[in-house]
């Protein structure tokens, strides 16, 4: 009866987002404001029922419903309640599902917000948006339906993924998700705008915050996914360029251009058909990075089984191109740009060039992730692009990146001098210099990493500068440091919230070349009482036990004491989980953590019959804490840019209400 309910409130919301759609066509097609309000009241409550469809398959979870066949595959009696909870998005169905629910909260709170604001683009807002509900809750209730009954009814269900029950994808796949739908909302305002004929700076001012709170959403879902794969994967690294990661890094990496360029639209008038492109790119690439996820097309350890799904995403992503392109097309005069580049050396020239380098690392991303299906097409056979021809190809662009990350808040708007970008570089050059031949005499080696911590630390020096700059400027006038540090940050949260991004960034470059470059590790079997050396650390294993752990758990956990110059400075505990229902192992790693490194030590091998050895990977990874302290400061920044002014907001309500009041 409860499955019953729920798939009805989901064929009900389907249902709905085709009226929406048609609705909202019809009002404005016959100039009937009577059909549009409907349509937007459509839209809102497509989420109480998707909420009512969500609460129904959890409570199906939770009261053990093994009749559900998506119950069945992702649950488990004696799995935890919590666990239990996240199930939602533990398989194909529950999680298109949570898509869609996420997507019902975005559309409904913008179509209620701003109704009144941008009343001449809300009717084609709502057709644009019920075209992406009417194919994510199509796909539910007819494709992947999460309320599929059994023939027969089994007495216990497989359990969840072991690879999804750690802490960090139960929040990894919320954030992911997030920020994919999140996107969609600009992307909405955007065609509605084409759509309109309405291509001023409106939908620009209207979507920025939701534009930054995606982007924001997405960055966490990256650092926390990067998170995830060091602590559960077990092969000592973060990111291993899988066609998975990837479809989650392309998205974000458009956003982050899109976010670059609306700047100089705003300023200066310009890039407008750059723009339209840059959210075109961003919303297909949403879509794209769900059919990769979804549909089983490439290999990758975190996509979900072949589906038969995938021919209609990639029907869904072409309809959508094409109907964006239409429209672009028929509005590419007005698109136009009403002012032009003064110079090559300038702020705007600086924005344009950052997304260049953005987008060259977009499309390489995107031509060695699609190799396996491009070889295949022509070969017959499936080809693989590893890491490390990742790591080459991107390391340039990268670093080209970092050092535009400092140099470009120097130039001004219009035309930048020659002779002032020098002087404003010189120190920071100087001091970067400096810090280079210092790690050199320390031993720190090879030119690829010394280029690339020279361009980091330059950076690093240019952005200190200009929060330096700012604060002095503001002590003059008779302020503390700390008033004057914090009024800057409170009256120009947007610009000194970029420069926290920035600051984030170039501390998680450290990091990268750090665990990329200097990264050392080693493997030994190891008799109980034997050590092992790499770098200064010693490790000695003491100890090895078998006990089961909660659900179908089996535990093999190892004791070792870490030594650093003969002081004992830590005990780790790394060890292997066998889930007995699914024989499914898992290898998680225990480390002795520092702001400098990690000694990251996995249990690879250990057999009952020999019991008194067993084998040990090593890694040194040095830096790798900066990654993670690098994130948590890009998040912070985020934040500081997009927290909303109160000021700013309150003459903007007047303004609107002055400008609704004159039009009455």
């Amino acid at each position: 009866m409860i499955a019953d309910i729920g798939y009805f409130a989901l064929l009900i919301a389907f249902v709905t987002a085709i009226y929406a759609a048609v609705a909202a066509w019809y009002g404005k097609s016959k100039d009937k404001m009577r059909w549009v309000e409907s349509a937007r009241n459509a839209t809102i409550i497509i989420l109480p029922l998707v909420v009512l469809s969500c609460a129904l398959l959890v409570t199906s979870i939770l009261r053990n419903d093994f009749s559900l066949e998506y119950v069945w595959r992702v649950s488990s009696i004696e799995m935890p309640t919590y666990l239990k909870f996240t199930s939602l998005w533990g398989g194909q169905a529950g999680s298109l599902l949570f898509w869609n629910l996420l997507l019902a909260i975005f559309t409904a709170v913008a179509m209620a917000r701003k109704w009144h604001e941008q009343k001449e683009l809300m009717p084609y807002a709502l057709i644009v948006i019920s075209m992406t509900q009417i194919f994510f809750l199509g796909l539910s209730a007819f494709v992947e339906n999460p309320f599929t009954r059994l023939d027969v009814i089994p007495p216990n269900g497989n359990g969840l993924n072991p690879l999804l029950r750690h802490p960090g994808m139960i929040i990894h796949p919320p954030m992911l998700y997030l920020g994919f739908t999140g996107f969609i909302i600009p992307y909405t305002f955007a065609i509605a705008a084409l759509m309109a004929g309405k291509l001023d700076d409106g939908w620009i001012r209207t979507t920025r915050r939701w534009t930054l709170v995606a982007w924001l959403f997405l960055s966490l879902g990256l650092i926390l996914g990067g998170r995830w794969a060091y602590d559960v994967l077990g092969w000592g690294g973060y990111w291993g360029w899988d066609p998975v990661e990837n479809a989650s890094f392309m998205p974000w990496l458009a956003g982050t251009a899109f976010l670059h360029s609306v700047m100089i639209q705003e300023k200066r008038h310009m890039f407008k058909m750059w723009n339209m492109f840059l959210i075109i790119l961003t919303y297909s690439l949403v879509i794209y990075g769900t059919f990769i996820v979804r549909s089983g097309v490439i290999s990758s350890v975190h996509s979900f089984a072949r589906s038969a799904i995938g021919p209609l995403f990639f029907a869904f992503i072409a309809i959508m191109f094409i109907f964006s392109a239409y429209w672009v097309n028929r509005r590419r005069d007005e698109l136009a740009s009403t002012n032009s580049l003064q110079s090559l050396l300038s702020r705007e020239a600086a924005f344009l060039y950052n997304n260049f380098l953005i987008l060259a690392i977009l499309a390489v991303v995107f031509l060695f992730t699609n190799y396996p299906i491009v070889s295949e097409l022509f070969t017959g056979e499936k080809g693989f692009v590893g890491p490390p021809v990742y790591e080459k190809a991107l390391a340039p662009l990268f670093g080209l990146l970092v050092l535009l990350m400092g140099v470009a808040p120097l130039t001004m708007w219009y035309r930048s001098s020659v002779k002032r970008l020098g002087r404003a570089m010189r120190w920071p050059a100087i001091a970067s210099t400096i810090t280079v031949i210092v790690l050199f005499i320390l031993n720190i080696r090879g030119w690829g990493a010394l280029v690339g911590f020279w361009a980091a630390t330059f950076a690093t020096f240019l952005t200190l500068l200009e929060f330096w700059k700012g604060t002095r400027a503001r002590m003059k006038r008779g302020e503390s440091v700390w008033a004057a540090f914090s009024n800057l940050m409170a009256r120009n949260r947007r610009r000194y919230g970029g420069y926290w991004i920035h600051m984030g960034v170039l501390i998680m470059a450290f990091g990268v070349i750090g665990v990329e470059v200097f990264q050392q590790e080693t493997q030994l079997r190891l008799e109980k009482g034997g050590s092992l050396t790499l770098g200064r650390y010693e490790m000695v294993f003491n100890d090895i036990n078998r006990f089961p752990g909660p659900d179908d758990l089996m535990i093999t956990e190892a004791t070792m004491d870490v030594y650093v110059d003969g002081r004992l400075v830590d005990t780790i505990t790394p060890r292997t989980e066998l889930y007995t229902r699914t024989g499914q192992p898992m290898t998680i790693p225990d480390a002795r953590s520092t702001i400098a490194e990690d000694f990251y030590v996995l249990l690879v091998n250990w057999e009952p019959t020999s019991a008194n050895s067993a084998t040990f990977r090593v890694f040194l990874n040095p830096l790798i804490n900066w990654v993670w302290g690098g994130g948590i400061i890009f998040v912070l920044g985020t934040l500081i840019a997009a927290w909303p002014d109160r000021k700013k907001q309150s003459v903007a309500a007047r303004s609107r209400r002055v400008a609704i009041g004159a039009a009455d």
